[in-house]
């Protein structure tokens, strides 16, 4: 049973780690759009965008409601990746050493 818990622990801990991957590719590409390097109006391009819009936009809205406004620099990617950074801290130094020693 600790084996089947370390094991989701485990697979937790690398789900937050491409979760943050994915936010830091949907920064990257609202910077390519933006800066007019990436075509925003190529259907494959919008495709991938909005697919990774979609993946992180759920946890990135409610970061944004309670941070304060400060115009043009949105910093809540920022704080998602300190809190993925956070969690996977977590379970890899807490979490599964206290599984494993019960």
């Amino acid at each position: 049973m600790t084996n089947l818990i370390v094991l989701i622990l485990e697979l937790v801990h690398h789900l937050i780690g491409l979760y943050f991957i994915v936010v830091i590719a949907t920064v990257i590409m609202s910077w390519l759009m933006s800066f007019g390097v990436v075509n925003p109006y190529n259907p494959t391009v919008r495709a991938i965008y909005d697919a990774l819009q979609r993946m992180t936009e759920p946890l990135l809205r409610p970061i944004r409601r309670v941070m304060p406004d400060l115009g043009a620099i949105d910093i809540s990617p920022i704080v998602l990746m300190l809190a993925c950074t956070f969690a996977q801290g977590l379970i890899a130094r807490v979490l599964i050493p206290a599984v494993m020693g019960a």
